[in-house]
């Protein structure tokens, strides 16, 4: 049985509607939620907006935007090439590609759209917070994730 992500078709669909949310809400949190104020959601979730000039957890923030771009470019590119030499039984991994290209073309737009990516998501206690990210950003956690995870089943099927 073919994975429905392995498929153009249904990879491209999901990839663009996973861009569009992604576009939609930035745009929304550009437009209505203010700069660099805590907007509590939930026990330690907040909206936070700010502006990352650099990739992951502001790394490289100094960097050319043009770099930037480049880079995330060349791992869409690295990305597809892996998804094309993973076979049809992956289909765990296969999501995972499409999830991680969707996110980083959805940064990718926002240095184009706002030459910053818009970063609004916020885990924090009193004495911890982590990073503000995005819903691109989690789509390339997530999407990580979800190819370790099948290499991790494909060895253990392969033992059995």
């Amino acid at each position: 049985m073919l994975a429905p992500f392995s498929r153009p078709l249904p990879a491209a669909i999901f990839i663009l509607v996973a861009l569009m949310l992604d576009q939609v809400i930035k745009l929304a949190v550009e437009v209505y939620l203010p700069m660099h104020e805590l907007v509590p959601v939930m026990p330690m979730l907040a909206l936070y907006r700010t502006h990352n000039l650099g990739v992951a957890f502001s790394m490289l923030s100094d960097a050319d935007g043009w770099f930037i771009v480049a880079l995330r470019v060349a791992i869409v590119a690295f990305v597809l090439w892996l998804w094309r030499r993973t076979g049809d039984g992956h289909h765990i991994a296969h999501l995972g590609f499409a999830m991680i290209i969707a996110g980083a073309l959805g940064n990718i737009i926002d240095r184009f759209v706002y030459s910053h990516v818009v970063d609004y998501i916020l885990f924090y206690t009193r004495t911890w917070s982590f990073a503000v990210f995005n819903l691109a950003d989690s789509f390339i956690t997530v999407g990580a994730g979800l190819i370790l995870l099948d290499e991790i089943l494909a060895h253990r099927r392969s033992k059995a």
